[in-house]
């Protein structure tokens, strides 16, 4: 298959390209920043990579590019692990919204037109919770990421009128060396890791390897369709987390991160963090997908090998 990636630099969109590259496909890389695609996936090593520049909320030349690929992975937006002024609020609904639009579009002129578009959103869409439990038929919160999932997920869903296949995974907290993992790491290794805030809040968390299998079935099953919730099958609250986190790296897991020096460093994006939500992915299991890494303690096993 020939693939277009948007957001392909990423955490979980190189490792994607990756497995593509391993699998035989070929893959259309859209960038931002061609001359830093260029270093992540050197000709050598990624002989099957195809570096398109563009512009994510611009209509623009890439679009044309879009033609003659079989399936679109749409993994693109700004980060929301960061402090949320009113610009970095706009530029975490813009990147998603705006850049979907684009791409829709691209795909709608394209002919030959692509099978099947494979749309990232969040378990954001649900709102946060200590007490819900959330599946794929739950409804939408009214928090601000939850807007903004709806609003990208209804950006998304305007291909399904050219007769183009949506697949949309709401995504959990994704497991890997990087992403969240990176940041709780150091002041494990100080001996000074401990659960952040209460504690009491749910951790819906999927691995990297899990998700990006996700991806590349709903890239090559045409049975898939719809919204699938990408979380592992078992959530956890914050403090077994962090406590299985200091067992598998042999620390203690007693000092608690406490919510105000979260808000400081991160504003309203501490709420991701503090408050989350329960989500089990019962549509994702009924596909019988199988997990690699269904339990938080084989996740973290694999993802701190390197750290033990």
């Amino acid at each position: 298959m020939k693939i277009a990636i948007t957001g392909a630099t990423g955490f979980v969109g190189s490792r994607l390209v990756e497995r593509l590259q391993t699998e035989g496909h070929q893959i259309m890389v859209l960038t931002r920043n061609a001359a830093r695609a260029e270093q992540v996936f050197p000709k050598s090593a990624f002989p099957n990579v195809e570096i398109v520049a563009y512009t994510p909320v611009e209509a623009g030349d890439w679009q044309k590019a879009i033609a003659g690929c079989d399936g679109v992975v749409n993994l693109a937006g700004e980060p929301i692990s960061e402090r949320w002024s009113p610009q970095h609020k706009q530029g975490i609904l813009n990147s998603r919204k705006l850049g979907t639009q684009r791409l829709v579009e691209a795909i709608i002129q394209a002919e030959p037109k692509p099978q099947v578009l494979v749309n990232a959103s969040a378990i954001g869409y649900y709102g946060t919770s200590e007490t819900a439990t959330f599946d794929e038929t739950s409804a939408a919160g009214d928090d601000f990421l939850a807007r903004v999932c709806q609003e990208w997920e209804s950006e998304a869903r305007k291909v399904t009128g050219a007769g183009v296949r949506l697949v949309i995974f709401r995504i959990g907290i994704v497991l890997g060396m990087g992403g969240a993992i990176a940041k709780m790491l150091p002041p494990f290794k100080l001996f000074a890791g401990g659960p952040i805030g209460t504690g009491r809040q749910w951790f819906s968390w999927i691995h990297r390897e899990d998700l990006v299998s996700l991806i590349i079935r709903a890239l090559t099953q045409p049975d898939m369709e719809g919204v699938y919730n990408a979380t592992a099958p078992n959530p956890v609250r914050m403090g077994e987390f962090c406590a299985t986190m200091g067992q598998v790296l042999n620390r203690p897991s007693w000092l608690p991160v406490p919510g105000f020096a979260l808000e400081v460093l991160l504003g309203d994006g501490a709420k991701v963090v503090l408050e989350g939500q329960q989500v089990l992915p019962k549509r994702t299991q009924s596909t019988g997908f199988q997990y690699q890494y269904p339990t938080v303690q084989q996740a973290l096993k694999q993802v701190l090998s390197h750290e033990v």
